[in-house]
C-alpha cells in the first residue's frame, strides 16, 4: 500500500495517493513554529567531530543542524520542540538525552518531525509526535540543491535513476506517536537499520520501508501497536530482514507487497522471522485506507519471501493472507515453522484469476484452519502449489476508526544506553552481518510494553 497524504474527512484522517506527499511533506521539512537562526555558515574549526548541545550552544535543533559538520553529534536536552527539522549533512548523529522527554511536537499542524536527506545519518533516543505526515522520514528523493523531489503523479514512477537512493541510515530508540501517515518511514533509502523503536497512532503504518532493491535494510526489535498497519514493506526487496518485532493491536500487523506507484516492481526476497503478530483487531486505531482489519501478515504480489518461526495469533480475519496485487501474483513464498493459533483462518490463499500464484509452500507450521481447507496438502515444500487462484472472500466492513491525534499515547520507553556520554556513531557499513537462521520462535510476551494509560498527549 502506498497512500501518502492525509486529508480531513468526517472527523478522521484518511490516506490518499503518493504523489502529493513527497512534494508537500518535504517542502514543509523546514517549517517551524519557532523563530531560530538558520545561517548555514559555520565557524572554522578542527576536523575532529564536535558535540553541539541544544539549547545550550544552539537555541533550536534546526540551528544546531545548520552548524553541524560530518561526524558531529547534535545532542538535545529535554524539552518540547515545536519545529520541523531537516538533516542535510552526511554522517550527523541527532540524539536526545532522554527518549521520553526530548519531544519534537508537530502540534497537529506541521508536516514532518525529522526529514533525513543525507547519507550516514543516525536519529536516536527521542520522541516525534502529532505531525500531519511523518514522524521520521529518511529518503533519497532530494536534488543537488537540497530541495526535495515532487514524487509521483500516479502515472510516473518515483525515479531512482534521477534521485539515487540515500545510502546509509539508522533510526533507533525513537518513539513515533500520532503521526498522520508513517511513524518511521524509509523511502528510496538503503543500507540501514530501524531498531528498538516504538510506533503507535499512525494513520498508515507505524514503520515503512519502500522502493529499494536491493535494500540491505534490517528492521529489528521494534514495537508497533495501535496503527492502521504495524509494518509495511512496499517494493522493498531483499536482502531485507524483519526480525523479532512486536506487531500487536493494529488493524493489520504486517504487510509485504508490490505496488505500481513505486519503482522496482515486483517485491522479492524478504525475510520475516521471529516476530510476534497478534490481536490485530484494534478498533481504537485510525482506519486503514484499503479497509484492512483483523489480519496478521499480508503478502500481496510479493515473491520469494520467507516467513520463518513467527508467532501469529488472535487475528479475527486471518493469520496470514497470500494474495495477488493487480496482475502481480504471489510466487514462491515459503512459510516454515510458524506457530499460528486462534485466528479466524490461519492461512488464507487469495490469488486472483488474473494473477494466479504458484510455488508457494508450507512446511513445519502449526496450523488449525486454512482457506481453502486443502491448501497445506497442495503446497508442500519445496515445490509448492501449482498455478492456481481462489475465489474472493466477502468480509464484513471494518469498524470505524478514530482520528490519529486521538490515539492514546504510549507508556515511557527504554533509553539508549549512555545517551548523554556515548560518542557519535554515524550510520556506516550497515546493517552488518545478519543471521535470520539464529532467530527463534518468540514468546507470547515478546517486547511486551507496560499497560497503556492516561489521556492523549498533545
Amino acid at each position: 500500500m502506498v497512500p501518502l497524504i492525509a486529508r480531513r474527512a468526517h472527523g478522521r484522517w484518511r490516506a490518499t495517493t503518493l504523489g502529493i506527499v513527497l512534494a508537500a511533506a518535504l517542502l514543509c521539512g523546514g517549517c517551524s513554529g519557532t523563530s531560530a537562526p538558520t545561517d548555514d555558515r559555520a565557524p572554522a574549526r578542527s576536523s575532529r567531530p564536535a558535540t553541539i548541545r541544544v539549547p545550550d550552544q544552539a537555541p533550536t535543533i534546526r540551528a544546531a543542524l545548520a552548524r553541524a559538520h560530518p561526524g558531529d553529534l547534535v545532542l538535545v536536552s529535554p524539552g518540547v520542540y515545536h519545529e520541523s527539522v531537516q538533516v542535510r549533512t552526511d554522517r550527523v548523529v541527532l540524539r536526545g538525552t532522554d527518549r521520553n522527554r526530548v519531544i519534537i511536537d508537530g502540534q497537529g499542524r506541521r508536516s514532518n518531525g525529522i526529514v533525513v536527506t543525507a547519507a550516514g545519518v543516525s536519529v536516536e533516543n527521542l520522541t516525534v509526535r502529532n505531525h500531519l505526515l511523518n514522524g521520521v522520514l529518511v529518503t533519497g528523493m532530494s536534488d543537488a540543491d537540497g530541495g526535495l523531489a515532487r514524487g509521483s503523479d500516479g502515472y510516473q514512477h518515483l525515479d531512482p535513476d534521477r534521485f539515487p537512493p540515500l545510502d546509509g541510515f539508522r533510526v533507533r530508540y525513537v518513539t513515533a506517536h500520532a503521526n498522520g501517515l508513517y511513524g518511521i518511514y524509509a523511502f528510496n533509502a538503503r543500507n540501514g537499520v530501524i531498531e528498538r523503536n516504538y510506533a503507535s497512532g499512525s494513520a498508515d503504518s507505524g514503520l515503512y520501508v519502500g522502493q529499494c532493491k536491493p535494500c540491505h535494510v534490517l528492521v529489528q526489535d521494534n514495537i508497533a501497536d495501535h496503527n492502521a498497519i504495524g509494518y509495511e514493506g512496499t517494493n522493498a526487496s531483499g536482502p531485507i530482514w524483519v526480525l523479532r518485532n512486536r506487531f500487536t493491536r493494529n488493524r493489520v500487523g504486517l504487510t509485504v507487497n508490490t505496488d505500481y506507484q513505486e519503482a522496482y516492481v515486483p517485491q522479492t526476497g524478504g525475510v520475516v522471522a521471529g516476530n510476534l503478530v497478534s490481536d490485530n483487531n484494534a478498533r481504537d486505531t485510525p482506519e486503514q485506507a484499503d479497509g484492512g482489519f483483523g489480519i496478521g501478515i499480508g503478502i500481496a504480489g510479493g515473491q520469494r519471501n520467507r516467513l520463518l518461526r513467527n508467532r501469529v495469533s488472535g487475528n479475527s480475519r486471518a493469520g496470514v493472507v497470500l494474495a495477488s496485487h493487480e496482475d502481480v501474483p504471489p510466487l514462491n513464498n515459503r512459510l516454515e515453522d510458524n506457530t499460528l493459533s486462534d485466528n479466524a483462518a490461519d492461512i488464507t490463499y487469495q490469488a486472483s484469476a488474473r494473477a494466479p500464484g504458484e510455488g508457494n509452500c508450507l512446511r513445519g507450521n502449526t496450523l488449525h484452519r486454512t482457506l481453502p481447507e486443502g491448501f497445506p496438502r497442495t503446497a508442500p515444500c519445496p515445490e509448492g502449489n501449482s498455478r492456481s487462484s481462489a475465489a474472493a472472500r466477502r468480509t464484513a466492513p471494518p469498524p470505524a476508526g478514530i482520528a490519529f491525534l486521538d490515539v492514546t499515547a504510549p507508556p515511557a520507553q527504554p533509553q539508549l544506553p549512555h545517551a548523554r556520554t556515548a560518542p557519535a556513531t554515524p550510520a556506516l557499513h550497515l546493517p552488518g552481518d545478519v543471521h535470520p537462521g539464529r532467530v527463534r520462535l518468540p514468546a507470547a510476551d515478546l517486547l511486551a510494553p507496560r499497560p497503556r494509560q492516561g489521556a492523549t498527549a498533545r
